[in-house]
């Protein structure tokens, strides 16, 4: 299976070369740097981009995370509370997933504004203006609409320059794709100041009478934001990234077969009734051995695309699905279990927004400190995998 490589090269006269080689993705560093040229026709962009508009801007190669934030739901509910309505005990649960406790949305409360929230709180940490935003990723696989949630988000924070914002849904992965591909907008387009935000509401999609899933997911956001920096502080070092479709059957929320209308002599099937989807379908055992499989794995080839030993690690902070999950990544990679960030017994599976809500916790806590390397990684439906080595600046 081959995987797209990036190599930025000041020999080219553009400013990247797509390649395709049978290594796992990973930058290549040069002493080249990067002009971003803006242009649109959107409607409105007139206000953002004309001939009196920001100057094109030449950063360095690097980038460095500068703030970070987590909002979660006000709704707690516990392996008791569970128990009311599902065959299971508050033992059976948290021996099995390490979860004691989760958030779920409720009422009039929104993915969105909880993302929202969690960005506020990265750009106030960074002491970044909202409309000094470049881009806004918002990694989620449960938007509050089908056409993506990611230009809302923007318009609440109040950037007032129009930026970039789309939605990237890649589950339980899709915040490690997310930082990814915030250094590449940095290193490549000359973007400055890129939120990426982690934030899903799967209790929308758990059937809670269920006992094999509804004990493991919640609500939550987090937000990061990634800063255009000289090479000597940068803080993205390498990265591993992969998917495979053929596990799709093994976690997956598909689109339910609704039955069709009649047709009164017109075209069979048409027109068909509105679309929804499935509740979340899991063979636990399956996702089990994939995730203790693969990310020792790509841990160990993000570190090897990093040029860094297992012992320039700090912090291994990976994914909240599973205890079981954390403790036997940890024990393949040889790091103690103290050096393992873990939240999960809080707030269950978050999933896109796991990664970032247990960084924000670390960090404001004093755990996680300037200067310390992290190596992350993201796992779940699709299926999907992979990891960064990143430093908390």
């Amino acid at each position: 299976m081959a995987n797209a490589s990036w190599v930025f090269s000041p020999t080219l006269p553009q400013f990247y070369k797509p390649m395709i080689s049978f290594k796992s993705i990973a930058i290549v560093r040069s002493n080249s740097i990067f002009k971003r040229v803006c242009c649109s026709t959107v409607h409105g962009a007139d206000k953002a981009l004309s001939s009196e508009s920001k100057p094109s801007r030449v950063v360095g190669k690097g980038c460095k995370l500068v703030g970070c934030g987590s909002a979660v739901p006000k709704l707690e509910v516990s392996n008791d509370d569970l128990s009311k309505i599902v065959d299971t005990t508050d033992e059976w649960i948290s021996v099995r997933t390490g979860i004691r406790n989760r958030r779920v949305l409720t009422g009039k409360e929104k993915m969105t504004g909880l993302a929202v929230e969690a960005a506020r709180k990265a750009l106030e940490m960074a002491e970044v203006d909202a409309d000094d935003v470049d881009l806004v990723l918002l990694c989620s696989s449960t938007p509050d609409d089908l056409f993506g949630s990611a230009p809302q988000i923007q318009a609440a924070l109040g950037c007032k320059g129009n930026p970039l914002a789309f939605d990237i849904t890649a589950a339980c992965s899709g915040f490690v794709l997310g930082l990814v591909s915030a250094s590449c907008y940095i290193r490549g387009g000359g973007f400055k100041n890129v939120l990426v935000i982690g934030a899903d509401a799967l209790s929308r999609y758990v059937d809670w009478t269920d006992r094999g899933t509804c004990i493991l997911f919640g609500d939550a956001a987090g937000a990061v934001l990634l800063q255009a920096c000289d090479s000597e502080e940068d803080g993205v070092f390498g990265f591993d990234l992969h998917s495979d479709g053929e596990g799709y059957r093994h976690l997956h929320t598909g689109i339910k077969e609704n039955e069709e209308f009649g047709t009164n002599g017109s075209v069979v099937g048409f027109p068909p009734k509105g679309g929804s989807y499935s509740y979340i379908q899991m063979n636990g055992k399956e996702v089990f051995r994939f995730a203790c499989r693969v990310v020792p794995q790509s841990v160990e080839v993000a570190l090897e695309n990093a040029g860094l030993a297992r012992s320039s690690i700090d912090w291994l902070l990976l994914h909240q699905a599973n205890q079981r999950i954390l403790d036997a990544v940890a024990t393949r990679l040889e790091i103690p279990s103290d050096r393992v960030i873990s939240n999960l017994a809080n707030y269950g599976n978050t999933s896109a927004a796991s990664i970032p809500l247990a960084l924000d916790e670390a960090v404001r806590s004093g755990k996680i400190k300037p200067g310390q390397t992290i190596a992350t990684s993201g796992f779940g439906a699709g299926l999907t995998w992979g990891s960064a080595i990143i430093r908390w600046n």
